[in-house]
């Protein structure tokens, strides 16, 4: 099969996802907080992709100085994904509308129904997470018009399943709406096999930390070049009175000094010293502004340095198109391969 004819095949592949998000790969940027803003956003969009803001925690102001910034630098689709939990999450959704954002995807736990009305009514289409097939079924009913799923590989906060469980769970059974792949994915051949599995297209995070244009700091990225994918760890609860969602980060000194905390903490409130609340907020304060002091002050041994397992496939800094270039040309060559070996077998088959 020629190039040209491989690239036609896939392009039919991830068809109903280009024409979802409006792109000319369905390849969407993941949000990343502190990394995924108007750089990195507009230079996925630029090169064929659909970047993703990651609104975290700014307030309804600086999401709309970050959305103008970046429409400034690009003039293709990007989306912005907002924290069901945010508290302004209402004026974040007016933000987005009024920009003329064309998707919203809601992630952190189950969007309100108001939220998903008020996206819907705005003429922006939803894009929503599901963990599981009846959730997303039911997300699907609420008016999502995609979903995402992600697996446990990736980085940040993640469930328990892995994407080769939750792909084969949702995608055979899931045909009503685009459905968007995540967790773990670093090479075009990956991309592939779950396209033909049913997905309309991808999200990735990690493998973007390391563009050219990322305002990550270089010590940042310089930890994800040198790490394996053994080093990115989900954080581990040591007492299930106190619940930790687990944050796959690569591992560091601030990783043992959490678990040296959560043991000072349950040891304070066994001896009545503090309330179970208060324990439970003083765990889960651990992290405050732990991201940022990795991604933007380079603090790589006492910040959080999210990183999904497909860290293991960082080997270098590359410009945001070298890296959806390289991505879709490993795609189109194992679609080639393929080909090429089903007719190098035809004629054995035929004697």
């Amino acid at each position: 099969m020629r190039e040209t004819d491989a690239r036609e095949r896939l392009d039919a592949l991830w068809a109903r996802g280009t024409a979802f998000l409006g792109t000319e790969v369905a390849i969407m940027g993941g949000a990343m907080s502190w990394v995924s803003e108007r750089h990195l956003v507009s230079a996925i969009s630029n090169a064929g992709g659909f970047g993703v803001i990651a609104c975290g925690s700014m307030n309804p102001a600086l999401l709309d100085a970050e959305i103008a910034a970046t429409k400034a630098l690009t003039t293709k689709p990007f989306g912005v994904n907002l924290i069901t939990m945010h508290p302004q999450l209402d004026d974040l959704i007016g933000v987005c509308l009024a920009h003329g954002v064309g998707h919203v995807v809601l992630a952190g736990g189950l969007p309100p129904g108001p939220a998903i009305r008020r996206v819907k009514d705005g003429g922006a289409k939803l894009v929503c997470f599901t963990p599981a097939l009846s959730l997303g079924k039911k997300l699907v009913r609420s008016g999502a018009d995609a979903l995402v799923i992600e697996g446990s590989e990736a980085g940040g906060h993640i469930g328990p399943v892995s994407l080769t469980v939750l792909a084969q769970e949702i995608l055979p059974h899931l045909r009503d709406v685009p459905v968007f792949v995540a967790g773990g994915i670093g090479r075009g051949e990956t991309i592939l096999s779950y396209l033909e599995l049913g997905a309309s297209g991808v999200q990735l995070g990690t493998r973007f930390v390391c563009a050219s244009e990322s305002i990550a700091h270089a010590r940042f990225k310089q930890a994800f070049i040198r790490a394996a994918a053994r080093d990115a760890l989900p954080t581990v609860q040591i007492d299930p009175r106190f619940p930790v969602i687990p944050v796959r980060a690569l591992v560091n000194q601030g990783t043992d000094r959490f678990m040296a905390h959560q043991a000072e903490v349950v040891r304070r409130f066994t001896s009545g010293e503090l309330t179970k609340d208060a324990a439970q907020l003083d765990i889960e304060h651990f992290w405050a502004g732990a991201l940022r002091r990795a991604v933007i002050d380079g603090d790589v041994e006492q910040g959080s340095v999210m990183a999904g397992q497909s860290v293991g496939l960082v080997t270098r800094e590359q410009p945001t198109a070298e890296i959806i270039a390289e991505l879709v040309g490993q795609a189109v060559a194992a679609i080639a391969a393929r080909n090429q070996t089903a007719r190098a077998a035809a004629p054995a088959a035929a004697d």
